[in-house]
């Protein structure tokens, strides 16, 4: 894997990686504003199998830091499950956070907010299925952008903690 741009433009997130250091590739794909779900539209348009792509929310808890906003990224194919992602953190319960509060927070718009590169860094837990695979796929921070990287290294650039949040 290297540093690749394919057009578009440098996003946070590219910007974030090149200054840690982390080797990336970038999937340009042609986004369609009307495509049920943003995640498996990226899967399909990148030619990647979706398990592999990994989608960020954004979750509220009743932690006093950060407001109790924390992320967490599941793969496309499934959904986040509030509870694990309470007890990973310590939290008693988490909520999905409101769209507006995401993207004030991290700087990016529904859609395309990447877990790497956010205004403000954020408690981020990855779930653990993205262990399992050599390399993963996330937003790069736009629509129509997604970053190919290895698990470790979505790990290390976000300081994330690793746990089974994910159900289908």
């Amino acid at each position: 894997m290297s540093k690749r741009t394919k057009g578009g433009g440098a996003t946070p997130a590219t910007r974030a990686l090149v200054a840690a250091g982390v080797e990336f590739t970038e999937h340009p794909y042609e986004h369609d504003p009307a495509a049920p779900s943003y995640g498996l539209e990226a899967a399909e348009a990148i030619g990647a199998p979706p398990e592999r792509v990994f989608k960020t929310l954004l979750a509220q808890t009743d932690l006093p830091r950060d407001h109790g906003l924390l992320v967490g990224i599941v793969p496309v194919t499934g959904q986040l499950d509030l509870k694990a992602l309470a007890a990973a953190v310590g939290a008693k319960k988490a909520s999905m956070a409101d769209p507006a509060l995401g993207e004030k927070t991290t700087g990016y718009v529904v859609g395309g907010i990447s877990p790497i590169g956010q205004k403000r860094s954020l408690t981020t837990v990855l779930d653990s299925s993205a262990l399992e695979h050599a390399t993963v796929f996330v937003s790069g921070g736009r629509r129509g952008l997604d970053l190919e990287l290895l698990p470790s290294d979505l790990v290390a650039v976000t300081s994330a903690t690793v746990a089974a949040i994910a159900k289908d």
